[in-house]
């Protein structure tokens, strides 16, 4: 079973790799949800790692609806990703009316080879999920990354295996958000999947001596003086949970 370690950094990758992880999705910025990293987050992610990088390739938070100047970003951070060596790239984009769009998903599908492709979780946002699931298909995608249109992989574990079932092996179906050690198993029991995503982290205390609390940089009630990491314990927890189910499965 493959372990798929969302990350927020370059150091965060690391991180996720001491701790087991078969591949990270390389972001920033993910209070929005995740948005493309820095060119020198991928190069320094790409020095220092030896598993799979995908590379998450969205110019922005919110919908999945852009423009015509932010399909143009996208495309060239598909290339930049390329000629920095990432494994994959991960991306989506839908119409006004929640479908795939399948003219610029073609577009950067074509693009990205022979990098490997995932869909995120724009499909979370579609409006039949059959139908969406059919159009990646046809595009030739290699994975979906879905909650199953629900609040959290659990809550749509349901649709994750009726997904799996009608994908037949032509696409992964891989779940994600909300995934966590303490209901890892059941996601895998009511799922059936053979990758999983998950974003395990810890709150890191920078090592400043003089801290100025009266004033900003972002969210009023963040600490300037804190950050969020993946933690490589959490990881590895969730490895030997997924390598127990592994060894019962064969």
């Amino acid at each position: 079973m493959l372990l798929e370690a969302c990350v927020n950094s370059a150091i965060s990758a690391i991180e996720a790799q001491s701790g087991g992880a078969d591949r990270v999705e390389l972001c920033e910025n993910m209070a929005d949800g995740g948005c493309t990293p820095s060119a020198g987050t991928i190069i320094l992610a790409r020095k220092r790692l030896t598993i799979p990088i995908f590379v998450m390739i969205r110019p922005r938070g919110a919908d999945f609806l852009y423009s015509e100047d932010e399909f143009e970003i996208m495309k060239q951070d598909i290339r930049i990703a390329k000629s920095l060596g990432a494994d994959g790239v991960v991306f989506g984009i839908l119409m006004p009316d929640g479908r795939i769009d399948i003219d610029r998903m073609k577009e950067l599908t074509a693009l990205s080879r022979p990098m490997g492709i995932t869909c995120h979780r724009a499909f979370d946002m579609t409006r039949d999920p059959m139908e969406a699931l059919d159009d990646l298909i046809e595009i030739g995608v290699d994975r979906v990354l879905t909650s199953g249109q629900a609040d959290s992989a659990l809550d749509g574990a349901k649709l994750i295996r009726r997904l799996i079932e009608r994908a037949r092996k032509k696409i992964i179906i891989m779940p994600g958000h909300g995934v966590k050690e303490n209901n890892l198993m059941q996601v895998v029991q009511e799922t059936g999947a053979t990758e999983y995503h998950m974003y395990l982290t810890k709150q890191v205390i920078g090592s400043m001596t003089f801290i100025r609390e009266d004033v900003k940089m972002g969210v009023p009630d963040q600490s300037e003086f804190e950050y969020v990491q993946v933690d490589e314990k959490r990881i590895r927890k969730a490895r030997e949970i997924l390598d127990r189910e592994e060894g019962m499965r064969v």
